[in-house]
């Protein structure tokens, strides 16, 4: 009497590729086994091939018509009696290793995979491996991914608006973090999030400590020093664009600025040829521009220009410009100055305009790291690493929900920036990257990393996943729209959490990561339920449809669809849009009257 799980034998075998007849008993679909129901012939569900003293395991890739070997196709056997397997692991010793040691003969038997197979192949628990759901055809095996390739591999999280995306990324974070019941968690872990829409600090409360422009709910305040960006970037942002003679004009204005600050503060590890305009030393933009817009306006008693005719120094703290009388005609007095001038009046007026526009407050005057004329702060660059990385909860999350979006893509690049900087080159020590790894989390990635921008973020990017694996950083993108996201960074991605998936553009980016006869696993991206991936990648043991543990709803970020028709029949109420103009200005969601 033939096994249960016998679902048919070998017909032809091409290299990994197996083609397989099913048996003529099961082809209504369902088996019986040991009590539990099982789905014969299912996509991208497992099939183990017994071969003596061990056993192969393969996915199923395509049934029916297109699984028919050519040699048949104009035979008798009906094509919906075939299946397509691609051979993907064994187990030797009680031990699941992918890759194969032997390949499988002609007529051998092809059984379905029970919840026992299962478990030999995921069931076990070794360190460095964190729960993050549960398999899809077998609720009672749970999915382990290995943390030390997730992070240092990078991966992506991808699915399209509404598949669960967001709580996916709140789940994992979570189980790495605290872990699930019974399972070990990571307490040290250090990760950091770019909060794009402001939806996580609820959902990961009690183990993120959380960073915002308008700081609420007991958050704290969100500052990115300009002078620890790039100084390029900065200069862009707050001049627009100058022309080179001038650019380098004022570059050496900075480094003479950044010397002498660091002369006064006397700061540890900066020498005088270790010093570059890019060393992340606190300088003053307001006497930058007091500096600079002297000789613009300057007008002197003599064609000379020996004799200043200015009546009013003016004041660099106030952005208050100096006054001189305008130039006389002809060869009258006051006369036009010729030493100096750069010709970029409208570049200085933007950057004072930049300077006094309070919603930059969180860049250009970064509270305690805002530098004094002189170029002194009263907190520096260790206390703001210490402030994101060193405190005690495992996550990190900056939420960018209030940030300007003409400025995003750029702050984004620059928070990017401290970061790697300082992790790579303190790498060797115990604050560094490869003592105490650090994991990068980038929301709504395709609004800054896209294919066909040239910017800051998707620069730092680049470099992060080419490079970060030595130097202990890891990235994890996160995006609805792959399609769009610079081909270099998905790439490098080594893990692929796929939730649905409707868009071909994006499924395709997904497929590019399986082998070629793996394509239908992919073909179920756009029928995913809402919190079921598809894992693939070095992370994960093998492809798996995971049923990702969700966490209470409690801890879910604000990501779901408004309940519309519950809304829209409830009675009408009075409406205080006062209210509503108050939290649009003060930019907090939860304004109150007091506040």
């Amino acid at each position: 009497m033939s096994s249960p799980t016998l679902l048919g034998h070998i017909g032809a075998v091409s290299g990994s590729t197996l083609s397989v007849r099913q048996l003529e008993g099961i082809s209504s679909g369902i088996a019986i086994i040991g009590g539990r129901s099982y789905r014969v012939g299912q996509v991208g569900s497992f099939v183990r091939i017994p071969q003596g003293y061990h056993d192969l395991y393969g996915i199923i890739a395509d049934v029916g018509a297109n699984a028919t070997p050519k040699s048949n196709i104009m035979s008798d056997t009906p094509s919906e009696w075939w299946m397509t397997v691609q051979l993907v692991g064994e187990i030797v010793e009680a031990t699941f290793e992918r890759g194969i040691s032997q390949y499988p003969a002609i007529k051998d038997e092809v059984h379905l995979v029970t919840e026992d197979d299962l478990a030999k192949i995921y069931g076990t628990v070794d360190a460095g491996q964190v729960t993050i759901g549960r398999l899809a055809a077998a609720e009672g095996i749970p999915v382990r991914i290995d943390l030390d390739r997730l992070v240092t591999r990078h991966s992506a999280v991808l699915g399209s608006t509404g598949s669960g995306k967001s709580t996916t990324v709140a789940s994992l974070l979570r189980s790495i973090s605290a872990g699930q019941s019974g399972e070990k968690s990571f307490p040290n872990a250090r990760i950091l999030l770019l909060d794009v829409h402001g939806e996580y600090g609820d959902a990961l409360k009690g183990i993120a400590k959380t960073f915002r422009v308008n700081p609420t709910d007991g958050s704290d305040s969100l500052v990115i020093p300009y002078w620890a960006m790039d100084i390029d970037d900065i200069l862009q942002f707050v001049l627009g664009k100058v022309e080179e003679k001038a650019l380098t004009t004022i570059h050496d204005r900075i480094l003479e600025e950044k010397q002498a600050s660091a002369a006064k503060q006397k700061l540890a590890g900066v020498s005088a040829t270790s010093l570059t305009i890019s060393s992340p030393i606190p300088f003053s933009l307001k006497k930058l521009w007091h500096d600079l817009i002297d000789p613009e306006l300057k007008t002197t008693q003599d064609n000379q220009g020996l004799v200043s005719a200015r009546t009013n120094t003016g004041d660099a703290e106030s952005l208050t410009p100096p006054i001189y009388p305008p130039p006389g005609l002809g060869t009258s007095a006051p006369f036009l100055n010729k030493v100096g001038v750069l010709s970029i009046r409208r570049q200085l007026g933007q950057l004072r305009s930049r300077l006094l526009n309070r919603q930059y407050d969180f860049m250009l005057h970064p509270g305690d790291w805002e530098p004094q004329l002189d170029g002194t702060v009263k907190r520096d660059l260790d206390q703001l690493l210490e402030n994101w990385l060193g405190h005690d909860k495992p996550i990190t999350i900056l939420d960018l929900s209030g940030i300007p979006s003409v400025v995003m893509t750029r702050l984004i690049g620059g928070i990017l920036n401290i970061i790697y900087e300082g992790l790579f080159w303190g790498r060797e020590l115990p604050e560094g990257g490869r003592k105490r790894p650090q994991l990068i989390v980038m929301e709504e990635a395709h609004r800054y990393l896209g294919k066909d921008d040239d910017s800051p973020a998707r620069n730092i990017v680049q470099r992060i996943v080419k490079e970060g694996r030595k130097f202990g950083i890891g990235a994890m993108i996160i995006s609805q729209r792959p399609s769009e996201i610079d081909e270099t960074i998905l790439s490098q991605c080594g893990t692929f959490f796929a939730l649905r998936l409707t868009n071909t553009n994006d499924r395709n980016k997904v497929q590019a990561a399986l082998p070629d006869n793996l394509s239908g696993v992919v073909d179920s991206l756009p029928v995913l339920r809402t919190g079921e991936a598809i894992i693939i990648g070095e992370a994960a043991r093998l492809p798996i449809r995971c049923r990702m543990t969700l966490p209470g709803e409690e801890n879910r970020p604000r990501s779901g669809d408004p309940l519309v028709a519950a809304s829209w029949s409830a009675p009408v109420t009075p409406a205080d849009y006062a209210r509503l103009a108050a939290a649009w200005r003060s930019q907090n969601p939860k304004w109150e009257p007091g506040q």
